[in-house]
């Protein structure tokens, strides 16, 4: 009887935090891999990338680069369970 008591209430703990917001780095872009605060590294299988993210360009060297570049920063949505994560956006810093 307790074990089902344990197991109802670790659920309903995990239930009411349904989704959770996060940084990362881009570590690498061809395979896409995002580092989560220094802690762990998301390879390209567990990322969703919209579309708004595969159209983002930004001038390098002269060259126009498509998507998301080493070093950018990134803000995530961890999908419960953390089986996967949504690239919502590329992070600039404020001046």
């Amino acid at each position: 009887m307790l074990d089902i008591i344990r197991k109802a209430s670790l659920g309903a703990v995990s239930n009411a935090n349904p989704m959770a917001v996060m940084y990362g780095t881009v570590l690498n872009n061809q395979p896409l891999e995002i580092n989560i605060d220094q802690r762990f590294t998301l390879p390209a299988s567990v990322l969703v990338i919209p579309e708004t993210i595969s159209k983002l360009t930004a001038e390098e060297n002269g060259t126009t680069v498509t998507g998301l570049r080493i070093g950018d920063r990134v803000l995530l949505l961890r999908v419960q369970g953390g089986q996967s994560y949504v690239v919502l956006d590329r992070l600039v810093n404020s001046v």
